[in-house]
């Protein structure tokens, strides 16, 4: 009898496997749409990019001009200084020392804004990239978009690569 409930146990569970298989193979029938922008190509190529590199640029050049400014007047008085007396040449070194402090203030404000402001940047860019990558799978009907970095994806077919029409897209004016 024993025998018999475990070949009738086995018998049932042969069937609801293979009726639970055909289920299963339907659930995954649908053909999964996967593919990949390389991020740092985009990035680096995108038009809002390189505009916001060049206004860094054109900002850092007129501050390093400032700090230029900066040392050059305190390279003046160093020179003066050492044309007089020694009671002089203390007051001077109180008006250097104070000079000197105003610029290391300079280079840290300067360094803090411009870093900012990029950093402001890089998140607007980002934001862009992504909002265009997002619409472009929804529209497609890609299930998955990876980034490619090459640290991260060991491979991925050409036909499968969709950063130039990303690219495309972003750089439409």
């Amino acid at each position: 009898m024993n025998k018999r409930i475990a070949v009738l146990a086995l018998a049932v569970i042969f069937a609801a496997g293979i009726f639970v298989g055909g289920f299963a193979e339907k659930a995954y029938a649908k053909e999964v749409k996967i593919g990949y922008v390389f991020m740092a190509k985009v990035f680096d190529e995108y038009y809002k990019t390189k505009d916001a590199e060049k206004v860094l640029s054109e900002k850092g050049a007129v501050k390093e001009q400032e700090r230029k400014k900066m040392i050059d007047d305190l390279k003046k008085m160093k020179d003066e200084q050492a044309l007089l007396s020694d009671k002089a040449k203390q007051e001077k070194q109180l008006v250097i020392d104070s000079k000197l402090k105003v610029l290391q203030g300079f280079d840290t404000k300067t360094r803090d804004e411009l870093l900012k402001e990029r950093n402001d940047m890089l998140s607007g860019i980002m934001a862009d990239i992504t909002k265009v990558i997002t619409d472009h799978a929804k529209t497609e009907g890609y299930d998955v978009v990876l980034n490619s970095d090459p640290r991260v994806m060991l491979y991925g077919a050409d036909g499968m690569d969709i950063t130039a029409t990303i690219l495309a897209k972003l750089n439409k004016k």
